[in-house]
């Protein structure tokens, strides 16, 4: 099983990113499939994740209104649109996928992708 993360880059605030996540190895059927972030001396925490349905998608409270998290189960890719970015989403994301209770359980996701790094200047 592979994750293969990219999109990320420098932006300045105000602007988009999308951040693509390719899965090989797994049909994402039955999976959630999301994105972590951290910031260098922070916890990592979740952003979005999606049911492999895309029927059920979760926001953290901080990225509401601002992202977007879509899948296009015949690519086996997820999609995170980023909009209206601040220099607090600077941080490394990281592309996830398993099988957790509740979407925020960092420890329950078996399948960690390599991060992109997402430079938001002001």
């Amino acid at each position: 099983v592979q994750l293969q993360a990219s999109g990320g880059g420098p932006v300045q605030a105000g602007g988009s990113v999308r951040l693509s996540c390719v899965g090989s190895g797994f049909t994402s059927d039955g999976y959630v499939i999301g994105w972590f972030r951290q910031v260098p001396g922070k916890e990592r925490e979740v952003v979005s994740c999606i049911r492999g349905s895309g029927r059920n998608t979760y926001y953290a409270d901080s990225v509401k209104g601002r992202v977007t998290i879509s899948a296009d189960s015949a690519k086996n890719t997820v999609y995170l649109q980023m909009n209206r970015l601040k220099p607090e989403d600077t941080a490394v994301y990281y592309c996830v996928a398993g099988r957790p209770s509740a979407a925020p359980r960092e420890a329950e996701y078996a399948y960690w992708g390599q991060g992109t790094l997402v430079t938001v200047s002001s």
